[in-house]
């Protein structure tokens, strides 16, 4: 059920999902990218469930106000037993406002934290949104984060942010919060991409069924929307022929050199073959793009050979450095800009040998994790989350450690494409993990 409000003259779209008889409550106030996909996930698969969402637009504004405007519009019910919500919330509001929900069981789950986000130079970070995440554990049973790394860099943070509060600071926080902490990976979608693999990747497959990952198709799958993986899928918009647009969110496609239109990348040397380098991620300052294309313009200099790819879905504030690049890297750029068709986004990360991460800050990885389910090596910062899922041959520790690499993979992009990834999405799969989120909202004391 889809209902609307007239509020200062907008018209404001909240989206209700609702069951006969719900246990579960699924309560969502940033409904996109992969906040959305664990929503559509647990609703679709977990029985009982009632969503309550608001569109992902103006974070900022849905995180301070949110919990005041679900207490008005989520009904009464017995039935209601858990209350699922991610950190967006400020749960400590809502359950104020709406008494009725404090018995429940509220599980509060971390996509980010706000105690351990970067924020852009010459700017200060807002207490209030890190404050508000701590009071939301404070009232919560159960406390869940994507991976280890979020939890333990959200944990260590609350007695340095507590400082800031100039006197009479509140004390022991972490010792409170951790005892209701638990790490469960974010749930990933790995449809069968066998069909879009070159004939290379397939002979590295090794085995790899979509029964290891729940066997979805690609017309199936949901979005892929993601502050890591590119974009919601808004439509059935095909890949379209390599131009040069000046314009950074101009979708492009095309062979570059080496390649003729429509050719398989399997055909000829692959040692004659460029290699093809992704970059699938958000074009926001936080994944360093800077970082990335001063890497690709010192290896244009040097004359290697290589084609690349940058997918990621774009902001009103997209960083200068896209103009350049797209100008600087017209003959090696093959597409350019966000894939509205999920089945398009893989198969450039099918078609790819290398993906690339230059993020300056991360908490799980969608993106990456996909793209080795594709079958591309992964080069990753030696920080943040990645040490916690990528084995240390796939990290790298300074920009030119990064440029070596990459230099190296240029020179023989054969040893690349014989490579087997030592890391199994699968087993971040929903697949996998199913069962243990049917077990957190399961009703039980808390």
């Amino acid at each position: 059920m889809t209902s609307f409000r007239r509020e200062s003259g907008l018209l404001v779209k909240m989206e209700v999902e609702s069951c006969r008889s719900p246990s579960v409550l699924l309560v969502e106030p940033f409904y996109g990218g992969s906040h959305k996909q664990l929503i559509d996930l647990l609703k679709d698969n977990i029985d009982d469930c009632c969503v309550f969402s608001l569109p992902a637009k103006k974070w900022h504004w849905r995180a301070r106000t949110s919990a005041l405007y679900f207490s008005q519009n989520i009904p009464k019910c017995s039935t209601y037993r858990v209350l699922f919500s991610s950190s967006v919330l400020n749960l400590c509001e809502l359950v104020a406002l709406r008494p009725d929900l404090a018995h429940l069981k509220k599980v509060l789950y971390f996509h980010e934290n706000q105690l351990f986000y970067p924020v852009r130079k010459n700017q200060e970070r807002d207490f209030q949104y890190g404050y508000n995440q701590v009071l939301s554990c404070l009232v919560s049973d159960v406390v869940v984060f994507n991976s280890r790394f979020n939890m333990d860099s959200f944990l260590s943070s609350i007695s340095t942010h507590m400082k800031k509060i100039p006197d009479h600071r509140p004390k022991g926080l972490e010792q409170l919060i951790r005892p209701k902490c638990v790490v469960l990976n974010f749930p990933l979608l790995l449809p069968d991409v066998s069909s879009l693999l070159p004939k290379h990747k397939q002979r590295c497959r090794c085995g790899h069924t979509s029964a290891q990952t729940g066997g979805q198709t690609i017309g199936h799958t949901s979005a892929h929307t993601d502050e890591q993986t590119g974009g919601q899928t808004t439509g059935q918009m095909p890949l379209s022929l390599k131009s040069h647009s000046d314009s950074p969110q101009h979708f492009t496609s095309g062979p570059g050199p080496g390649l003729e239109p429509g050719a398989d990348p399997d055909l000829g040397s692959e040692e004659q073959r460029p290699l093809y380098i992704v970059w699938p991620h958000r074009w926001e300052h936080d994944k360093d793009p800077e970082l990335f294309f001063s890497v690709l313009f010192r290896l244009k200099e040097s004359g290697l050979r290589f084609n690349v790819s940058v997918l990621g879905e774009t902001f009103t504030d997209v960083p200068e450095i896209f103009t350049e690049a797209q100008r600087v890297l017209s003959d090696q750029i093959l597409v350019w800009g966000f894939q509205p068709r999920k089945e398009d986004y893989l198969k450039v990360l099918c078609d790819a040998d290398v993906v690339v991460s230059t993020a300056k800050h991360e908490f799980f990885g969608v993106a990456m994790l996909e793209a080795v389910y594709c079958g591309c090596f992964p080069l990753c910062p030696n920080s943040l989350v990645y040490p916690e899922i990528f084995p240390a041959h796939y990290l790298y520790s300074t920009p030119a450690q990064l440029y070596k690499r990459l230099q190296e993979f240029c020179r023989r992009p054969d040893v690349v494409r014989r490579h087997v990834v030592q890391v199994d999405p699968a087993s971040f799969s929903w697949t996998q993990l199913k069962d243990q989120f049917q077990s957190l909202l399961m009703d039980s004391e808390h």
